[in-house]
């Protein structure tokens, strides 16, 4: 018999797969739920999940390719290998619902799940869906999304715009903190430039080339990313590798952002209503950044810069121009509907799973 209050969160690879779990956990909690959480083994899930004491499942799992390569049939072995150890680990904590966020591990969860007949959710946080999302469809009771156009994508019967859920702590970022945390001591307006967790070697390079004529106008927050190091010493230039506490405080002290364009990101900067201009992922990736971006942009929700054109002038212009019209894009972004509340997909994941039947 099912636990009426276990729920399994699944997802990993990548920290965006894993950080809207994070935001909703607080709310799992304070309403009750028992929550465990598998994931790939030594992956970044384990280490983001462990820090916060929910109890974490490793299981193997292989990469899902959309291209010919020879490790897809080591990797469809490993898949299985994870489908066993999913269906066991279900079988065992009995969960009432759960709920996943992508990623390949996802995958052998969501089939176990299915086979179990436990109730199953998947969110999407990009425009256009990953290929363990396709997969994962094919199985959910329902398929949550960030953006409502991603449905023609899937053509599930039970589709469902959330929006992607925001972390509490970056509501609660204090601009002078930010300031004190960089040692800034003029008032003029305050640039982030941030890509990703491992940094952007292709907007670091760019940046490096400008940056005297940004201090011109601002002060420089720039987060180079783990391996990186700052090239520049400077009283209104302060750059972090990798930012775990505080972050919410460097944030609250941006007036603009120059940021990649993962769904995560973008949607904690519309949440906190910061002029962003987006330079999304091209070379080796699916395209869900481009997406992700253009969307924005149409909206008049962020500039875009495409990285094909990404130069120091083009990037110099593109940020004047945000400049300019960081007010009428700060009063679109208020008016936004795409950003989710924690409370209400925690009361869906409930209705969902009281709904049916265990």
């Amino acid at each position: 018999m099912a636990n009426e209050r276990r729920i399994v969160l699944t997802g990993g690879g990548t920290a965006g797969h894993v950080v809207p779990h994070l935001a909703i956990i607080p709310y799992l909690q304070r309403s009750g739920w028992q929550i465990d959480y598998i994931g790939i083994a030594n992956g970044v899930e384990q280490r983001l999940i462990t820090e916060i004491g929910i109890p974490f499942h490793g299981i193997t799992s292989g990469k899902l390719r959309r291209y010919f390569s020879w490790q897809n049939f080591s990797d469809v072995i490993k898949v299985t290998i994870g489908c066993w150890q999913a269906l066991r680990l279900l079988h065992r904590l009995k969960p009432k619902i759960v709920f996943s966020k992508g990623g390949y591990v996802s995958v052998p969860v969501a089939f176990a799940a299915f086979l179990l007949r436990i109730k199953l959710v998947t969110h999407e946080s990009d425009l256009t869906p990953g290929l363990a999302t396709r997969i994962i469809a094919k199985f959910a009771d329902e398929v949550w999304l960030a953006f409502a156009v991603t449905q023609r994508y899937l053509q599930h019967r039970q589709c469902a715009c959330i929006g992607i859920p925001i972390r509490d702590s970056l509501r609660h970022g204090n601009r002078q903190r930010g300031r004190e945390l960089c040692q800034f001591r003029t008032e003029r307006r305050t640039l982030m430039i941030i890509g990703g967790s491992l940094g952007s070697q292709r907007i670091n390079t760019v940046v490096n080339t400008i940056i005297y004529q940004l201090l011109e106008h601002y002060q420089v927050i720039h987060i180079v990313g783990v391996g990186n190091k700052p090239s520049l010493s400077h009283s209104r230039y302060c750059a972090f590798t990798f930012v775990t506490e505080g972050f919410n405080h460097l944030l609250a002290s941006a007036d603009l952002v120059i940021s990649r364009a993962g769904a995560n990101c973008i949607f904690e900067f519309l949440a906190l209503q910061k002029p962003m201009l987006l330079v999304p992922l091209d070379a080796g990736s699916r395209g869900d950044q481009i997406a992700n971006a253009n969307y924005f942009e149409k909206h008049g929700l962020a500039k875009v810069l495409a990285e094909k054109k990404l130069t120091g002038d083009a990037m110099l212009a593109k940020v004047r121009e945000l400049d300019q019209q960081s007010a009428e894009m700060v009063a679109k972004q208020k008016t936004s509907r795409l950003v989710g509340e924690n409370v209400a997909i925690v009361n869906r994941l409930a209705r969902l799973a009281e709904r049916h039947g265990g």
